[in-house]
């Protein structure tokens, strides 16, 4: 008999799985410069999310302060995070060279906005202790 499916409208359904998984992303402007203001993170927001939809995953939630980022983001298990990372901040850093904000060509010369470095981190759904006790709980058969 199959089992009845989860009504969590948070689930996505793939073609082959049902995930929800989340990736919390931190971004550093180059030096760790103070360049941005309230209009360039407007167009990063948007930016963002025509990335994520690329990648068939949602731009939840971001904001960020005048030099980093922060950006909550839901994606499909066949998206590399590494992947999605390069696009988001290769076409958001061509995007700002683009709009030719005069605080940001100041203080970054050379044409790259990011540091190359970057946060993720795994959320979402359960404490880690709860899915180890109830995988530990499974019953293994004899």
């Amino acid at each position: 008999m199959a089992r009845p499916r989860i009504k969590d409208p948070e689930m996505r359904h793939g073609r082959h799985c049902v995930f929800l998984m989340h990736v919390h992303l931190v971004f550093l402007t180059k030096y760790q410069r103070g360049v941005f203001t309230k209009a360039v993170i407007n167009d990063l927001r948007v930016v963002f999310a025509s990335v994520c939809r690329d990648f068939e995953a949602e731009l939840v939630e971001f904001d960020g302060e005048d030099d980093h980022v922060h950006l909550l983001v839901n994606y499909p298990p066949k998206v590399a995070v590494s992947a999605l990372v390069n696009s988001l901040k290769g076409v958001s850093s061509r995007m700002i060279r683009q709009k030719n904000y005069p605080t940001i060509q100041r203080k970054l010369r050379g044409g790259a906005l990011w540091s190359p470095s970057y946060f993720a981190g795994a959320c979402g759904g359960a404490p880690i202790e709860i899915g180890r006790q109830y995988i530990a709980q499974q019953k293994t058969p004899h």
